[in-house]
């Protein structure tokens, strides 16, 4: 059982706070001066990594308009597939400068790869960690190659079935990656909240053992919160500066402040979880005297019989419990007592 993994030095699972991915995708829009700005604006935000997508066109799919390779409806529909990551991609050239960026900022940097050329580009700028896309879960070759790497992976599931999944997860173990963890997704851009099911977390995490995440397409953050509470360890979120900029993703992805929330809220999750106690919090402390407890409410002499009249449970909470009522009524006061004064043993004997 591994449900801890480490990417570029910091320990990802249920007993630390979550791990935060910014995913630029295609939020750069052609401009290397926009994914600059997104890798800063992520760090800003409390993003613990920014995650790049590293293809050409002619490597994740064919130059055709064939059935097949046209896409109908949705987001791009009336594109071929080629014609969508050619204005998706980002170019080759950008991801040493990238990367150098990132590191000068302070964030952690790497990529989904999507073919063996990438992977060698990738580990030439010594990525920290890889990133398997959904779609590219059925790749078990290129799963066994990014593995061979020995660097920690991450595998997202959408579309994926649970035979799958264990699939992709042999995949990785046998090419030797030691480091992994899964993510449930659901690969609808955007999703509906009603579709994550995020149940299958936990169910995830006892089925293949490992640390398991989110990869969230839903438009706001609840779901992604939601799912700290039932066990993620991860989520991964698309980022843009702004989301009518008009780019295949960005319209699906959060702006620097909602990113901000996110990170923010997703921590403060993560902390109420806390662990099993039932004993007084910190914050209760001071309170506790204004719990309920047995009072005087009329004056009474040494030797009286303490009468149903006699006593009431109230607020402060400076008397016995209520709990001892029963045991209190038909004792005699052991000395006098005034009125709206608490009952304690120092006046019956119990």
């Amino acid at each position: 059982m591994n449900r801890v993994i480490k990417i570029d030095g910091r320990q990802i699972g249920p007993s630390f706070p979550p791990y935060v991915i910014a995913e630029m995708s295609a939020n750069h829009n052609g401009r290397i001066e926009t994914a600059l700005s997104l890798i800063e604006q992520a760090k800003k935000a409390g993003a613990d990594a920014v995650k790049l997508q590293t293809y050409r066109p002619d490597t994740i799919t064919l130059d055709s308009d064939a059935e097949g390779f046209r896409i109908e409806g949705g987001l791009w529909g009336g594109k071929t597939l080629y014609q969508l990551y050619s204005e998706a991609y980002m170019p080759w050239e950008w991801h040493a400068p990238l990367f150098e960026h990132a590191r000068n900022v302070g964030i952690t940097i790497f990529s989904s790869p999507f073919d063996t050329t990438a992977i060698d580009l990738l580990e030439d700028l010594n990525t920290p960690a890889y990133k398997i896309a959904s779609f590219e879960a059925v790749d078990l070759p290129l799963i066994r190659y990014a593995a061979s790497t020995g660097k920690p992976m991450i595998i997202s599931t959408g579309m994926a079935d649970d035979e799958e999944i264990a699939e992709a997860i042999a995949a990785a173990r046998e090419g030797g990656c030691t480091d992994l963890a899964i993510l449930h997704c659901v690969s609808g851009y955007p999703a509906p909240a009603s579709d994550y099911n995020l149940r299958t977390i936990p169910d995830m995490i006892e089925r293949f053992e490992l640390t398991t995440g989110l990869s969230d397409h839903t438009l706001n953050n609840t779901t992604a919160i939601a799912s700290v509470a039932l066990g993620g360890s991860l989520i991964e979120k698309h980022f843009t500066l702004d989301r009518s900029g008009g780019g295949p993703d960005d319209s699906f992805s959060l702006e620097p402040l909602e990113f901000a929330a996110l990170c923010r809220e997703a921590k403060a999750a993560w902390e109420a979880l806390g662990s099993v106690d039932y004993g007084h919090k910190s914050s209760e402390i001071g309170n506790v005297k204004f719990r309920r407890s047995l009072y005087f409410v009329k004056a009474l002499k040494a030797g009286d019989i303490i009468t149903p009249d006699a006593v009431r449970s109230v607020r402060p909470g400076f008397g016995l419990a209520p709990k001892y009522l029963d045991q209190v009524l038909g004792k005699s006061v052991q000395r006098d007592v005034q009125i709206n004064t608490p009952v304690t043993k120092d006046e019956i004997e119990l």
